[in-house]
């Protein structure tokens, strides 16, 4: 069944930035949101989740607009891609790469770790809408391994859009009949026909990237395969991308996040999905623990209670999300370093 995830009219638009993710800031990403006023102010999006993918429709009578910049990605290092069918108006994007406008009936792509600017733009009736699959971007990297840059736009009037579209918005309307696991293949089908057809399109491949913007995804590309390792170091890392550890410190300095920050982070977040979505009889916690490249259930309760001010066992037995926005010093107590 879809859910509500926001409504606006007149009486609370100014209230969007602190309400536009949803309940408990769990949907999209960190940035700034707005809604610009007018004798008509009426926004709505509807979500269905399907397992980390989320299908949203939205629709307006007014000008929406959407700022994701550097500090908002040092904030909020949520990693999701955008996939965009515009239906009614336009949607403007202005990136690193240049701009792009996405009018009626075209598809465009968004991705939260690159800086970008959108504006979502009314038709000659006053009318905005658009169908959008928000996907990991890990979990997109399985079916387009060269991920496609913030800007990609093309015409979405091609078979493959328009059978993935048709796949996605009846996955979107379907009313409860169809199981959870029948849902998920059919967004992963649309997902791989999307693939397929982005391919097609994108014959001129990613956009050029510099050495150091290469090296720096080689990098974390790296961690992301190997975070399980408990033997995780700047050493192994560096040894791996054929790159010092000198100049690793360098590229992890320009992201904005020391390297023990980065990988406790990411074991966290890891660690404390995975204690949202089982149950103690499918795995324990010492089990999560040490899959997620903790050294000790000890080392991995201390953490995590420090981070999310819950112990892993309360947060699992009050069955309680934690926030995956929410970010606090890991190291105040003198931990520094990989152990």
């Amino acid at each position: 069944m879809t859910e509500t995830l926001f409504v606006f009219d007149e009486r609370n638009y100014q209230e969007c930035q602190n309400t536009f993710r949803g309940a408990g800031n769990q949907e999209y990403y960190l940035g700034d949101y707005s809604i610009e006023a007018g004798s008509v102010i009426d926004v709505r999006a509807d979500r269905k989740a399907v397992g980390s993918c989320s299908i949203i429709r939205l629709k307006s009578k007014t000008r929406l607009s959407f700022r994701r910049s550097w500090s908002h990605i040092r904030e909020d290092a949520t990693d999701l891609t955008v996939l965009w069918f515009v239906k009614r108006g336009r949607l403007c994007v202005s990136h690193q790469s240049g701009y792009s406008t996405a009018e009626a009936g075209d598809f465009v792509i968004t991705r939260s770790m690159t800086p970008f600017f959108i504006e979502c733009q009314p038709d000659e009736d006053s009318v905005h809408e658009v169908l959008h699959v928000v996907v990991p971007t890990h979990v997109l990297r399985s079916f387009i391994p060269h991920e496609p840059r913030t800007g990609f736009c093309v015409s979405a009037h091609g078979r493959e859009f328009v059978v993935a579209e048709h796949i996605l918005m009846d996955v979107f309307e379907d009313d409860g009949a169809l199981p959870g696991h029948i849902a998920q293949m059919l967004v992963d089908s649309a997902l791989s026909v999307l693939s397929h057809a982005i391919k097609d399109r994108d014959s001129s491949g990613p956009v050029r990237q510099s050495v150091s913007d290469k090296r720096l995804q080689d990098v974390l590309r790296f961690i992301e395969v190997h975070l399980s390792d408990p033997k995780l170091s700047i050493t192994t890392v560096a040894k791996g991308c054929g790159i010092s550890p000198r100049y690793l410190f360098f590229l992890l300095k320009n992201h904005g996040t020391p390297f023990s920050t980065l990988i406790w982070e990411k074991r966290l977040k890891m660690a404390s999905r995975w204690l949202a979505s089982s149950k103690p009889g499918d795995i324990s916690i010492s089990e999560i623990a040490y899959r997620a490249g903790f050294k000790s259930p000890a080392h991995f309760s201390r953490m995590f209670k420090r981070v999310y001010e819950i112990s892993p066992r309360d947060c699992r037995s009050a069955n309680l999300p934690v926030a995956s926005h929410q970010r606090h010093e890991l190291f105040a107590s003198g931990t520094n370093s990989i152990q």
